[in-house]
C-alpha cells in the first residue's frame, strides 16, 4: 500500500502541473472504487482551475475553485500525468484532462482507492478525526507518551493508529522502531517518555528522508512523474525476516502484530 512518503511524492510530482491550470473534461471509465465516483464529477470539475494540491495523512486534496477532489490511492493505485488521449491500459479508470494538453490519470488495479468530492474536505468523515501530521510541530514524543498511558497494546500498532499520529504505516513504523531500539512487541504504556522522544525523532527523520528519496517502491507504485521510489534499497528490517541485521549481524525475526508482519532485531531492540 502506498504510504505517506509515496503519497507526498505523488503530490509533489503532480502539483506543478495542476495548480493554476483549468480542467477541460473528466473521463470516468469505471466508477466502482471503494466508494463510487460521483456521477456529476465531470460537471463539477470541468471548467474549474485547480488552486492547490495538498495532502492530509494518505489523502490527496486537489482543491479546485468550487470544491475539493479527495483522492486515496488504496492498495495499489497511482496518479500520474500523461498526454491527453494517451492509449488506455487495463485498470486506468479516470482521466482528468487539462487545458495544458496533459491528463491526470488515475489507475487502481484493486479498486480500493477513492475519488470523492467535498466542499469542506477537512471536515469530511474520512478526515475530521485524524491525528496530527508526523512532520508537524504538533507531533512529538510528548504526545506519544501521553496517548500511550494505560495502553496495553503493542507499541507498533499504537504508532500506526491514525488517531495518535497519521501516516506511520507498516514500513516506516518498523524502520522507526528499529532506529529507536524499541521492540515492536513492547506494551505502549510501558515505554518511557525519553524513549518516546527518541522514537518521535526517528519517525520524523525517516519519513522526511523517505520523501526525499521518492518513497518506497512497492509492487506497482510510481510517483506522479511515473518514476518509482528508491527508499526500499535502504530498509533495515521491513521485509527482511530471517536475514542478517545490518547493525549487529544477528538474525532478524518476524512476528505478527495487529494482523501485520513485523520484523525486528532481538539484539538491537528491547
Amino acid at each position: 500500500m502506498p504510504e505517506l512518503p509515496e503519497v507526498e511524492t505523488t503530490r509533489r510530482g503532480i502539483a506543478p502541473y495542476l495548480e493554476g491550470v483549468r480542467v477541460s473534461r473528466v473521463i470516468v471509465r469505471e466508477r466502482r472504487l471503494r466508494w463510487p465516483i460521483p456521477e456529476d464529477l465531470d460537471v463539477r470539475l470541468s471548467g474549474q482551475r485547480f488552486v492547490q494540491v495538498q495532502r492530509r495523512a494518505k489523502y490527496l486534496l486537489l482543491q479546485a475553485q468550487s470544491g475539493t477532489l479527495i483522492s486515496h490511492l488504496g492498495m495499489s493505485g497511482n496518479l500520474r500525468l500523461v498526454p491527453c488521449g494517451a492509449p488506455v491500459a487495463k485498470h486506468e479508470h479516470v482521466d482528468i484532462e487539462l487545458e495544458s494538453g496533459l491528463a491526470l490519470r488515475y489507475t487502481d488495479p484493486r479498486r480500493f482507492g477513492a475519488l470523492l468530492w467535498s466542499s469542506d474536505p477537512l471536515q469530511h468523515e474520512l478526515l475530521r478525526n485524524l491525528g496530527p501530521e508526523p512532520l508537524s510541530d504538533t507531533f512529538g514524543g510528548q504526545r506519544l507518551y501521553q496517548c500511550s498511558r494505560g495502553r496495553s497494546m503493542a507499541v507498533k500498532p499504537f504508532i500506526m493508529d491514525n488517531a495518535v499520529v497519521v501516516g506511520v504505516g507498516n514500513i516506516y513504523a518498523s524502520e522507526a522502531l528499529f532506529a529507536a531500539g524499541i521492540d515492536p512487541r513492547r506494551e505502549a504504556g510501558s515505554i518511557s517518555r525519553a524513549r518516546y522522544m527518541r522514537l518521535a525523532d526517528e519517525i520524523k527523520r525517516i519519513l522526511a528522508y523517505a520523501i526525499e528519496r521518492g518513497g518506497t517502491t512497492l509492487r506497482d507504485f510510481v510517483g506522479g512523474d511515473g518514476q518509482p521510489g528508491y527508499f526500499q534499497q535502504e530498509l533495515f528490517v521491513y521485509g527482511r525476516g530471517g536475514e542478517f541485521c545490518k547493525n549487529c549481524g544477528g538474525s532478524l525475526r518476524e512476528v505478527r502484530l495487529g494482523q501485520r508482519s513485523s520484523v525486528y532485531c532481538p539484539r538491537c531492540q528491547r
